[in-house]
């Protein structure tokens, strides 16, 4: 061989040999919803970030679809970090399938399987690592965009009904926010526990698309005052059980309608935390009760038990033919790289149920 072969042989080979190192560069890669700077939805885009590994006990998820949660909005004005060790990517929810497994990452799941999550974050992005009792199956006759409207809004309705609440059978459940995921969650969680729903929204639409859901009463909280029509329509009784995700704005309403012993609890702040008022007075005359909860923040041994527990409750009525049947309910689809539309859209408070975020088909 001589000198001139030599090179055109090496030349041949060096950049097949890159060519070959950047394929794999590519493969550890992945889209993601992303920003830099705490702010509007304006300072969301899709960013290409390397893609996660696996840790022990966990999976690999490649992502079909995730949703939107009110989290991802106050996460990206810089008001709700993620917990320790978890994503800074945005994402509480995610369907897709099973790609690869973890170190010590054995039982009920093989590669290929359709499930949706439960996460602390990282949700929105081609690819997320959970822990593998963090899963659920994907029902039978349900996409994945239907499938990523379910884990944290109505694993976040069951909590607040069986873990918190203790709800029992013939109770009366008022539900803030009833046209919202969590609020269509809890009206269906609610009748498939033989309680009664009644909930506020903002719009007669909203109002309709709660009683097609099962809700025994609805309100319009911007022109009536629900704690009287609840009142009335409880012919003066209360509700036994109050999920609000407003706060200090509803606190007279709520403890005006609450039932003697009821139990009033709070899992969100959108009106802001501020009490002014004699409350502990107020409540301590009904001997009510007041609880709080955070889903996002709790340990990998609740949720699991929490994922566990619905999984053999819950998920098997949202298969075709059950009796009763659940059924999540999706508001929108936008494609990843409309991020920054979807937010627009929940600020904007008008989705009835879940806005849903779609990955790239080629991923």
């Amino acid at each position: 061989m001589n000198r001139d072969q030599s090179l055109c042989q090496r030349t041949d080979f060096v950049p097949s040999a890159q060519n070959t190192l950047s394929s794999l560069q590519e493969k550890e890669k992945m889209l993601a919803a992303y920003f830099d700077c705490p702010g509007g939805p304006e300072n969301l885009y899709v960013k290409e970030v390397m893609k996660p590994h696996p840790g022990e006990g966990e999976v690999l998820l490649k992502v079909s679809a995730s949703a939107l949660n009110r989290a991802d909005l106050l996460q990206r004005r810089g008001r709700y970090p993620p917990p320790k060790g978890a994503s800074d990517i945005l994402g509480l929810e995610a369907a897709g399938r099973v790609a690869e497994f973890g170190p010590g990452c054995k039982g009920r799941w093989k590669i290929g399987d359709a499930v949706m999550a439960l996460l602390s974050g990282g949700g929105q992005a081609e690819y997320v690592t959970v822990p593998k009792g963090h899963l659920m199956p994907v029902p039978s006759d349900m996409t994945f965009i239907q499938a990523a409207a379910i884990p944290e809004a109505w694993l976040t309705a069951f909590q607040l009904l069986h873990f918190v609440g203790k709800v029992q059978k013939g109770e009366r459940v008022l539900i803030h926010a009833g046209a919202s995921g969590v609020g269509m969650a809890a009206i269906q969680l609610s009748k498939l526990a033989k309680a009664i729903p009644i909930v506020t929204a903002g719009t007669q639409e909203k109002l309709k698309a709660t009683a097609n859901a099962g809700a025994a009463a609805g309100f319009n909280y911007k022109n009536e005052d629900f704690s009287e029509k609840v009142l009335e329509f409880t012919q003066g009784s209360g509700v036994d059980i109050i999920l609000d995700c407003v706060g200090g704005s509803y606190w007279e309403k709520n403890l005006k309608c609450l039932s003697t012993d009821g139990r009033w609890i709070i899992y969100g702040l959108l009106s802001g935390g501020e009490v002014h008022g004699d409350l502990l007075a107020r409540l301590l005359s009904k001997r009510a009760s007041i609880h709080t909860s955070l889903l996002r923040s709790r340990d990998k041994e609740y949720k699991e038990r929490l994922v566990k527990a619905f999984t053999e409750d819950v998920l098997p009525y949202f298969s075709g033919g059950s009796s009763p049947h659940l059924q999540p309910a999706v508001d929108s689809i936008y494609p990843l790289h409309e991020i920054a539309e979807a937010h627009r859209s929940m600020e904007e408070n008008k989705n009835i149920g879940k806005i849903v975020i779609e990955m790239p088909a080629s991923s």
